[in-house]
Order: structure tokens, then C-alpha cells, then sequence
């Protein structure tokens, strides 16, 4: 049951990050639009800025999660058994330390804003907290998304961010376009 809340978790971020997109998107094109018929939108690139914030930590840890965070794998690929284990535990270790150093202070940070009713220096006063939610949020769904493959690691499991190597031409070309190179 937990394993399907996780996991409906990282999703469910990656959905709103790509949310966050569209709506840079949609800013983006009223911004240029406005431009071209005399018509402002006020803060709009606050509003695209923080999206952009919103859009890169929330999906983090669904990127993570499915394996598509990038990583240098020329020390683990020359790895192998107990050595390349141990290896993979200590990465995971010092990545939930990074990750749960920077969540905290985020939150840190967010809730003082909301203590302190800090607000945009902006055209539109808007109260900080809130786009600082997405930066915020991001980085605790990461965090528990380390904590989540530490565990999974501990208990003897295989790593389920790392994707097999790839076996044929295609499947190593196959990824090369998935990826973008």
C-alpha cells in the first residue's frame, strides 16, 4: 500500500511539474502576444519565473524515480558485486543527506516567509510562500524519494534507478533519441 502512495506520489509531482510547463508556456505566448498588441501583464515574468522554480523540483524525484536523472556512471559501470553494492549505499546515503540538508533549510525558509508575511518585490505584492511552495515541496518529495531507494537498496534490493545497460545498437540509439542527444 505504501509502495503504490510513493509511487502515485513521484507521479503525481512529475504531472504537476509538467503542469508548471504549460503554464510557462501559456504565460510565454501571452507575454509575446501582449507585446505585439500593447496589452501587459503585470508581473508575468514573476509568475513564469516561478513556474520555471516549480516545474524543475517538482519533477525531480519522478526524473529520479524512473531513472532519467542524470548521473556519471563511469565509476559504478566499472563496478561490479559487493564493491559496486557498497558503492550504490554510500551514493545513496550522501544523496539523502544533500537532498534532506536542502529540503529542510527550504522549509526553513518557506515558513519563515509565511511567519514573516514576506512578500514580492514585485509589480504584484504575492505573498513569498507560495511560489517557494513548489521549490519547497520538490525538494521533500526528492528527499523521500532518496529515503524511499535507501531502503529498497538496505533491504538487498537492486537499485531501481539505474536502467540495464543497453545490449544492441538499437536499444542504445533508442535511448539516445529518447534522451535528446
Amino acid at each position: 500500500m505504501i509502495r503504490r502512495f510513493l509511487d502515485a506520489l513521484y507521479l503525481g509531482a512529475g504531472w504537476l511539474a509538467g503542469l508548471f510547463l504549460l503554464a510557462i508556456f501559456i504565460l510565454m505566448m501571452l507575454l509575446s502576444v501582449g507585446r505585439l498588441v500593447s496589452v501587459n501583464i503585470p508581473a508575468g515574468d514573476d509568475f513564469v519565473a516561478w513556474c520555471m522554480a516549480a516545474s524543475a523540483f517538482l519533477g525531480l524525484a519522478h526524473t529520479f524515480k524512473s531513472g532519467e536523472l542524470i548521473r556519471v556512471g563511469l565509476l559504478t559501470e566499472k563496478l561490479q558485486g559487493t564493491t559496486k553494492r557498497v558503492f550504490e549505499l554510500i551514493s545513496l546515503v550522501i544523496g539523502t543527506g544533500f537532498t534532506g540538508f536542502f529540503a529542510w533549510h527550504a522549509s526553513v525558509m518557506t515558513y519563515q516567509s509565511w511567519l514573516f508575511n514576506d512578500m514580492a518585490q514585485g509589480v504584484l505584492a504575492v505573498p513569498l510562500w507560495i511560489p517557494q511552495l513548489g521549490y519547497c515541496g520538490g525538494l521533500i518529495i526528492l528527499t523521500i524519494a532518496f529515503v524511499d531507494e535507501l531502503i529498497h537498496v538496505l533491504l538487498g534490493g537492486e537499485p531501481r534507478y539505474e536502467k540495464p545497460p543497453a545490449t544492441t545498437a538499437e536499444e542504445v540509439v533508442e535511448r539516445a533519441v529518447q534522451s535528446g542527444i
